[in-house]
């Protein structure tokens, strides 16, 4: 039997595969600056944080202690393929049990709405990081680095070891925030059918979003041996890493889903030799659109690298739908991944709510604290009624 590599094992598509179109590796005659802030990216050079970054978590719904969770919340493993066959444990996430969730309806007075805590934590972070930011990016264009504070919904997903000081299933009497901020911890945008159903049909006339467009995109994503704690992706321009500046998750309770607000800034390439987009758009080039396969795109034998310097390492198909206001741009997205470097390929609903309004506010020749906090309030308040339920 003929060898077939791991993203090929796929369900059979409908069709052979068609070579990219020839408009694709035009879209790649945009340059970029390779200049970027000091930065800390992980072994897989895929995401990388700003060597000042900010990243803290915390709970809505503690206990008066302020530290304890309420009886009844308590850690469960829960099965994530993709997270699995990287990390080769299960992840964990908080849980509430339904008695719980009547204690809660008729025992605890929160004396602070969860929305005006939430923008309250954030608010010292989101300032000091933007003024890094903004530091950082003085004599140089803003189109060519791009601050931007962006909204996700999913889950927490929190990565036990040995020295975790208590068992899994144990309930909130033992579990502290603590001792939760002593785990490793990601955040699973993945979120159900039935929530972005919601999102469609309900919440966007809600809070008065309309329609801008909608995008079929290939990316694809290149390591580059000259940079390696870089990550080159291919869209209709060519950027480095997106680098985070703030990330602050947020596990919501009372409520189906967590937050996560990212301050995080991209830089648009602009300064790239001839030989590289050479090399660049005859590996865009060579890609054959199939769709059997993970992440829609494949290589034949021997392609799937340019010269000893690029080489691909991920590829994703995202249809998505804008739909936007004065102060908000939401994205709701259809992904198939593939990453060469696992080996594996997982296909995710999402939505990734870009806050333009407080980034607007963020720009200006001085910061007016009160106005940025009243917004990120109100901000948080919408997410909080409409993005958080399932």
């Amino acid at each position: 039997m003929a060898y077939l590599p791991p993203h090929k094992r796929h369900s059979k598509g409908s069709g052979g595969p068609s070579p990219v179109p020839a408009s694709l590796p035009r879209q790649f005659k945009r340059g970029l600056n390779f200049r970027s802030p000091k930065t800390n990216a992980n072994q897989s050079g895929k995401i990388v944080y700003a060597d000042t970054a900010i990243s803290r978590w915390f709970a809505v719904g503690l206990d008066d202690d302020g530290d304890h969770l309420p009886s009844g919340v308590f850690l469960k493993p829960v099965s994530v393929e993709a997270v699995e066959r990287r990390s080769g444990e299960k992840p964990l996430v908080l849980a509430k049990s339904c008695m719980a969730n009547e204690d809660d309806e008729t025992g605890r007075d929160h004396s602070k709405k969860p929305w005006v805590h939430i923008a309250e934590t954030v608010m010292p972070d989101l300032v000091s990081s933007f003024e890094v930011v903004r530091s950082e990016i003085q004599g140089q264009s803003m189109e060519e680095i791009k601050p931007t504070l962006v909204a996700r919904f999913g889950k927490i997903h929190f990565h036990g070891s040995p020295s975790f000081p208590f068992p899994v299933e144990t309930c909130g009497d033992m579990v502290t925030e603590t001792s939760l901020k002593q785990l490793k911890r990601s955040f699973y945008t993945n979120v159900p059918a039935s929530f972005v159903k919601n999102v469609t049909l309900r919440i966007i006339p809600e809070i008065d979003l309309s329609f801008e467009d909608e995008k079929d995109v290939y990316h694809v994503k290149l390591s580059d041996k000259s940079r390696p704690d870089s990550t080159i992706s291919c869209k209709c321009s060519v950027e480095l890493n997106q680098v985070r500046h703030m990330v602050v998750d947020v596990s919501c309770l009372d409520k189906d889903l967590d937050m996560r607000l990212m301050l995080c800034t991209k830089r648009i390439l602009t300064a790239i030799s001839e030989k590289e987009k050479n090399s660049i758009r005859d590996l865009i080039a060579s890609a054959v659109i199939d769709s059997s396969v993970k992440g829609g795109l494949r290589w034949p034998l021997g392609k799937e690298s340019s010269g000893d310097r690029y080489s691909v390492v991920g590829v994703w198909h995202t249809i998505s739908k804008t739909y936007k206001n004065s102060s908000m741009r939401l994205k709701v997205r259809h992904a198939d991944r593939f990453d060469f470097r696992f080996s594996h390929g997982e296909v995710t609903e999402e939505t990734v709510l870009k806050l333009k309004g407080i980034t607007s506010a963020l720009h200006g020749q001085s910061l007016q604290t009160d106005l940025i906090s009243d917004v990120l309030k109100d901000a948080v308040k919408m997410m909080w009624e409409h993005f958080l339920s399932c």
